[in-house]
């Protein structure tokens, strides 16, 4: 390809550590001394009652405000007033995906800096320029582009150990895609998330992405049942917020998250994590892609040992509605879609024909990890 553009973006800082939401104060006063802090509802209190007075001892002041549970254009212009309002010069974002990609779409229509810090390790949308945003109704509804990464993103190890175990394994099932879809996406040379080709080094990082998953995820796993943070789930971690965030913008999405995306349709899923929704996704991928068995064998090693999904009857679908299947197809190959990097073209007829065998696969290795 002529004048191809190859890129790599990361956030401006990443740091893993224990004890970073409680005191995030020397991060935050780098970029302002007025801060704006959008926060899931469950953590509003150790917010008010730890974070912002350490903030106010750094002498920066801060607002405390709810995210409303979707991220939505009308949820983003709402806070967007408040902070407004605030005068804050600074976004700070404390939560899940959908709070982190809100405080990026806050940061980016006002042009201000944004720090993230994750309190569960579901997806990588911290390290991501990137939003993704929904309908009132809770269907997909856009990939918002930004122009630059986070300015800072704080893992902190205690918090997210602490998280429920299904948010730890959704991270695990996002991260899962990374190396697949990038490695599709480089060898059609498509289009990365911030609109450029894969590079290498993205390829590489995804890589990397897998292979951590792959020797950690037992270690890992043991950590998070049991709450301690451990070298392992630390790595785990690293693998699951920014390998897989930088990987993904660098080396670009494929069928998987376009699969995701077309399975907003179905309201009984609106609830279920993304990254369980991108494993199906997946594993409609490698069938379109007619993947080997060994490369199966090793994903469905992580599926199981991360307790992800293996067909739709883990996600309580007691049958195919071929229907709503369709649709789906349909909403994953719409135009602008990740659907577009794969490397052959790809209609909704085989995306549904993929999924049927997909979900087929799925239960054919539960019987078989099951006996």
């Amino acid at each position: 390809m002529k004048n191809a553009q190859r890129s790599v973006s990361s956030p401006k800082k990443f740091i893993i550590a224990k004890g970073l939401l409680t005191d995030p104060s020397d991060f935050v006063k780098d970029f302002g001394k007025n801060a704006f802090i959008v926060c899931d509802e469950f953590f509003m209190n150790d917010v008010s009652n730890k974070t912002i007075p350490a903030l106010q001892k750094a002498d920066v002041k801060s607002h405390l405000e709810k995210f409303n549970l979707e991220c939505t254009k009308v949820e983003v212009d709402r806070l967007r007033k408040i902070r407004a309002d605030k005068g804050s010069d600074v976004i700070i974002g404390i939560g899940g995906g959908k709070t982190l990609d809100t405080a990026k779409a806050i940061a980016f229509y006002d042009n201000k800096p944004v720090i993230i810090i994750p309190t569960i390790a579901s997806t990588d949308a911290p390290c991501t320029a990137l939003s993704v945003l929904y309908k009132e109704n809770g269907e997909f509804d856009q990939y918002l582009f930004l122009p630059e990464n986070p300015d800072a993103v704080l893992a902190d190890t205690q918090v997210l150990v602490n998280a429920p175990v299904r948010f730890f394994s959704a991270g695990v099932g996002d991260a899962l895609a990374t190396y697949f879809e990038a490695r599709t996406c480089y060898n059609a040379d498509g289009i990365n998330l911030i609109l450029k080709q894969p590079s290498k080094t993205g390829l590489g990082l995804s890589r990397m992405c897998f292979d951590i998953l792959y020797e950690n995820i037992e270690k890992a796993m043991d950590a998070v049942h049991n709450k301690v943070v451990t070298p392992a789930f630390e790595e785990t971690i690293e693998a699951t917020i920014y390998l897989s965030g930088v990987g993904a913008e660098s080396g670009g999405l494929a069928a998987a998250h376009a699969v995701n995306n077309g399975m907003s349709v179905i309201p009984e899923l609106h609830r279920t994590q993304h990254g369980e929704k991108v494993v199906f996704g997946l594993l409609t991928q490698l069938v379109l892609e007619n993947t080997s068995t060994e490369e199966l064998d090793k994903v469905f090693h992580i599926i199981k040992t991360a307790n992800l999904p293996f067909c739709i009857d883990d996600f309580g679908l007691t049958e195919w509605d071929e229907e709503i299947w369709r649709q789906v197809a349909e909403l994953a190959c719409a135009e602008g879609d990740t659907m577009s990097n794969m490397v052959r073209k790809t209609t909704p007829d085989d995306v549904y024909n993929a999924m049927v065998s997909a979900n087929a696969l799925g239960k054919r290795y539960k019987e078989k990890f099951n006996k």
